[in-house]
């Protein structure tokens, strides 16, 4: 793997759980950046909003930092991994309590510098 040809960008704090966010994530795998981009724009889902930022953050550290061509960027990666966990209580009956635990995820994206599209064999 060239280091020179990728670019990364991460968040560590998404509010959701990661089960629901690598479904999301999958479909953006291997894709083109502008139509990673449109599939996200254009997603009824919440999360793809968060996801379309952290995509953009990653598009900007290739352009800024590494000075890598916008139009052969594509999406190489995408690693989804569990966060802190909110524990929050709700009474139930005879004075006992039920947990609701609200889940956190870390996402990190990684783009790379391609001339043509790899396909895979299956």
């Amino acid at each position: 793997m060239n280091q020179n040809l990728i670019a990364i960008a991460k968040d560590n704090m998404v509010r959701i759980s990661p089960t629901k966010l690598s479904i999301m994530v999958n479909s953006i795998v291997n894709l083109k950046v502008s139509s990673a981009i449109n599939q996200l724009q254009f997603s009824s889902k919440r999360i793809s909003k968060t996801i379309l930022k952290i995509l953009n953050a990653a598009v900007a550290n290739a352009e800024n930092n590494k000075q890598l061509d916008i139009d052969k960027l594509f999406v190489k990666e995408v690693f989804v991994g569990k966060s802190l966990r909110m524990k929050r209580w709700r009474p139930r009956a005879k004075g006992r309590a039920g947990s609701i635990i609200k889940p956190f995820s870390k996402v990190t994206i990684i783009v790379e510098e391609r001339s043509e599209i790899k396909k895979d064999n299956k």
